[in-house]
């Protein structure tokens, strides 16, 4: 067994619809969505495992990887998006239009300010912090891609580097982005951010 477990966090691409806070809608990927998550993997065949949240922008595209590249693929339900709520289906503009000030504090500090009817952010953490322990354990030493959400790929980042929660949409994770981490099967070692929002090659 390898003493580091590794894992590529993939974003999913541009879904059908564009930019919003999309949270459990199901949109698919767009055209575009899927060219920019075959870019962002090319040629690359290195994973043991595909592990991806349930919802389609992400489940699709890693169903297909995994058909392609011959390996298994688990679907984890901790690893779907934070749920936005009130705002869920419009878009970030429209809601800046109609709640300026709301929308300010919730990106300040979604812990102080949460969205109505939305996953409490404190809530979201302990779920990914759940799926991620679940994730180094089964995976000790192996070479997995998970294809996930910004929300689930930002907080993953969060507890590893021990920002504080409210900080987290400090963290930019665009589409189709790709992020690696490191992390030592010894439970004492620091883990390591490899890159973010890098590539393959």
């Amino acid at each position: 067994m390898n003493d580091f477990t590794i894992v590529d966090l993939l974003r999913h691409g541009e879904p059908e619809g564009g930019q919003k806070f999309r949270g459990a809608i199901d949109d698919p990927l767009s055209a575009r969505g899927w060219e920019q998550m075959r870019a962002a993997v090319g040629d690359y065949r290195e994973w043991e495992t595909i592990i991806s949240s349930p919802l389609i922008r992400c489940a699709a595209f890693a169903q297909a990887l995994a058909q392609q590249l011959t390996r298994p693929l688990e679907i984890v339900e901790d690893f779907t998006e934070i749920s936005f709520g009130v705002w869920e289906g419009r878009s970030v503009a429209e809601v800046h239009d109609a709640e300026p000030q709301a929308l300010g504090r919730f990106w300040r500090d979604p812990v102080a300010w949460p969205i109505p009817g939305g996953e409490p952010v404190v809530d979201f953490d302990r779920r990914i912090a759940r799926a991620w322990t679940d994730l180094l354990k089964r995976y000790q030493g192996r070479h997995v891609l998970l294809v996930a959400h910004g929300g689930v790929i930002r907080m993953v980042l969060r507890q590893l580097l021990d920002m504080p929660v409210r900080r987290i949409w400090r963290i930019e994770a665009p589409f189709a982005s790709l992020t690696r981490m490191r992390v030592h099967c010894d439970p004492e070692a620091e883990p390591h951010l490899v890159f973010h929002n890098g590539c393959l090659a």
